[in-house]
């Protein structure tokens, strides 16, 4: 696939990210580099709460999908993996460069979109997103390149939006209410009035027939609620911690890829 060939959102994305990247995600970085506990989206679940969907990862080739600054990663290379972060924003990359220098935390750091990644087949026995690809990337396209990355039996863990607070979200934007503001038929492609780039939502059904269609078997999905105590995200406003403490607020998928 060439360049002209990828999603126009692949640039617009890039945009918002830059952006996204100057506002907050900079100035958080080293906190969250610091971090050693493994903790999944925005109200910080942690993994083992989840029942440890990324499993044992010590001495596991590792690829992240959207790695944004990379903090993720670096929490796995703390565990033992050895990880390859992948985010087509020079910016977020930039801040994770500069962590691993701070840090002494190295790993590769591949600038390109998860809709095409220069990395070999089946080098990677775990892929994995928390809100990076698994919600700004292509699905269609996005899947069938983790496929391609993964060994046989190898594994996909990703987070995304929950179904559920996609469709109450309102238009303006604003957190998820108790209303459902648009269709579940024909849901893929969202585009928000306060953002430039583009996400991708998907029904539990058509994940389950792409993630199928690209040689995965579905081991789980985890309907992430807000835990006891949760607080509201500082700057990702998708739902409140009381709603999300009622209704899941995140999707958590787990697959593997046929052997």
């Amino acid at each position: 696939m060439s360049s002209s060939e990828l999603p126009d959102s692949v640039a617009a994305n890039i945009a918002d990210w830059t952006r996204t990247n100057a506002q907050y995600t900079d100035a958080r970085a080293a906190e969250a580099w610091a971090l050693d506990d493994i903790v999944w989206g925005n109200f910080a679940v942690l993994e083992e709460d989840l029942g440890s969907p990324l499993g044992d990862v010590d001495g596991l080739d590792v690829v992240e999908l959207g790695c944004g600054t990379a903090y993720f990663s670096a929490r796995l290379a703390k565990r033992g993996a050895q990880p390859v972060a992948v985010d087509p924003t020079p910016a977020q990359l930039a801040t994770a460069a500069r962590l691993q220098a701070e840090t002494r935390i190295a790993f590769p750091l591949v600038e390109a979109p998860a809709e095409r990644v220069p990395l070999r087949d089946a080098s990677f026995d775990l892929a994995f997103s928390e809100y990076g690809a698994s919600l700004w990337a292509d699905p269609k396209l996005w899947i069938r390149e983790a496929a391609r990355m993964l060994r046989p039996r190898g594994r996909l863990v990703f987070m995304t939006t929950s179904v559920l607070s996609y469709l109450c979200a309102p238009d303006d934007p604003g957190p998820a209410d108790e209303q459902l503001h648009r269709p579940q038929a024909g849901m893929y492609i969202a585009k928000w009035a306060d953002q430039e780039g583009t996400e991708y939502h998907l029904s539990h059904g058509d994940w389950i027939d792409l993630l199928h269609d690209n040689d995965f078997e579905v081991e789980r999905l985890v309907e992430v609620y807000a835990p006891a105590g949760a607080e509201d995200h500082a700057y990702y406003g998708t739902a409140t911690a009381e709603w999300a403490s009622h209704w899941p607020a995140e999707d958590l998928w787990v697959a593997s890829k046929r052997g």
